[in-house]
């Protein structure tokens, strides 16, 4: 019978050769066999070296069955997180270590961060260091494995990990990971062996583990991408379509512009205040349609744009916050007026003017209101605040709303991949606009909630973005 996996069979069949070549081998650091003309104490040092003959082979045993459940795991699953943290705790019981790590490069904020992590204090994951510090830092700039005897008497100790943690970093391994062509991708870290210290002996294991734990990281990736490119390509036909149907969008409304002017004007004697209200109303109606409209078919543009891969950069230039915001109540105050729920603004207008992309700070100012009324029961309110800080040449604001509030594994979840949306078909697409708009203006973001205490979202934005030009009049 054929195996279900030949890779994996095959890996299998290298190990056991391996395994055979190393029972075949001294290993390294034992004492030398007696020789036969040593004839005093030749039983005692026959009976040493078999005994560290022994506990080696016993060792390297471990390592391969180690090796044989990464790589028999490897196929087996398809979640990265479960293979990479069954990886990591093979690693610490074969080597007998405290503690463990898994740390994965972000080029663009060129930090190493905290994906994975075992021991009596894990670091919590998404901890991120400069990616040219500390032990980790070193290996991954260089792409070599490292083996430290005492971490506190070395100066690259990156103490500020074991200050969060209040783990005692001691003795350490650190294992560069690769993708296939051996650009590095992040580092293994094993920590404090319990009996003695981590040694090069360990390196044997630490090699096949590295290179499986890459492995299955490259092709979770892999995956993703490919997953996402299917996406795109679907995404430019929809909004191909999305663009051809607002046309008529476009184009009625302006035609209705006219036809209400023409009707209350035959209608309604000038001057009635009923006609007056109501030729008011129907205006901000469709001027709310008419330019709604027109920030969808943009956005399609955009969406088709970033497909052909023609994404353009942020296009910054001077605006008042207040107005951008005044554009998101306008377009949201009907809707918050049928929940009952009251949309106000504080301090914006006292605001200074900005450096901004216009548009996509709408669009992160719309998703805050627009997520935060579903949330909000009858009689609350949304509130948009706005303060200077002239000192740090920056601006803060505040959305925050009266509602449920959130539980904290769905406000951790907030922008990150895994974002938790709790609206009925959500996607968790909002709240990864925000943060993407934030972040191209070289700002931060972070919240603030609490079950049945309401929810507050705290920007805080430059005046002028770092690589903008300041043309700014206060």
């Amino acid at each position: 019978m054929m195996p279900k996996n030949p890779l994996s069979a095959l890996t299998i069949w290298a190990l056991k050769k391996y395994r055979r070549a190393l029972q075949r081998r001294q290993p390294d650091g034992a004492p030398a066999e007696p020789s036969s003309t040593e004839e005093e104490s030749s039983s005692d040092r026959r009976q040493a070296w078999r005994r560290h003959e022994d506990r080696q082979l016993l060792q390297r045993e471990r390592e391969l069955e180690a090796a044989q459940r990464i790589s028999e795991a490897l196929f087996q699953r398809t979640d990265v997180d479960e293979m990479v943290e069954m990886a990591l705790r093979t690693t610490l019981e074969v080597l007998e270590a405290e503690g463990g790590s898994v740390l994965l490069a972000d080029p663009e904020k060129k930090q190493l961060v905290f994906k994975y992590s075992m021991g009596p204090r894990p670091v919590p994951c998404g901890t991120a260091m400069p990616w040219d510090q500390g032990f980790a830092g070193a290996v991954f700039q260089s792409g070599k494995p490292e083996i430290v005897a005492d971490a506190k008497q070395d100066q690259r100790h990156y103490q500020r990990i074991d200050e969060l943690t209040g783990f005692a970093s001691r003795d350490m391994i650190v294992f560069p990971l690769k993708r296939w062509e051996g650009k590095p991708i992040g580092v293994l870290e094993v920590l404090n062996k319990r009996d003695g210290r981590l040694q090069e002996d360990a390196f044997s294991i630490l090699i096949i583990i590295s290179a499986f734990t890459a492995s299955a990281i490259e092709q979770a990736r892999l995956f993703h991408e490919a997953k996402l490119a299917e996406v795109v390509g679907l995404m430019g036909d929809v909004c191909h379509d999305v663009k051809n149907m607002l046309m008529p969008v476009l184009c009625g409304a302006g035609l209705l512009k006219e036809e209400v002017r023409e009707v209350f004007g035959e209608l309604i004697p000038v001057g009635s205040e009923r006609a007056t209200r109501s030729r008011a109303l129907c205006d901000e109606v469709i001027d709310i349609l008419h330019n709604d409209a027109k920030r969808i078919n943009d956005r399609m543009r955009e969406i088709a744009d970033c497909v052909k891969g023609l994404s353009a950069p942020p296009q910054f230039a001077p605006c008042q916050a207040a107005d951008i915001v005044d554009n998101v109540l306008k377009t949201l105050r009907m809707l918050a007026q049928e929940r009952q729920i009251d949309l106000r603004t504080e301090g914006l207008e006292a605001l200074p003017i900005i450096q901004a992309d216009e548009r996509r700070l709408y669009n992160a100012f719309y998703n805050l209101v627009n997520n935060a009324i579903p949330e909000v029961p009858a009689g609350g309110s949304v509130t948009i605040r706005g303060q200077a800080h002239p000192a740090s040449q920056e601006v803060l604001f505040a959305v925050a709303d009266t509602g449920r509030g959130m539980s904290p594994e769905v406000r951790d979840s907030l922008f990150t991949a895994g974002a938790i949306s709790r609206k009925a078909g959500g996607t968790g697409l909002g709240t990864k606009i925000i943060k993407d708009v934030v972040d191209a203006h070289k700002g931060h973001i972070t919240v603030e909630s609490q079950e049945g205490r309401g929810t507050t979202f705290l920007i805080r934005l430059p005046l002028c973005p770092p690589g903008t030009t300041s043309s700014l009049s206060h």
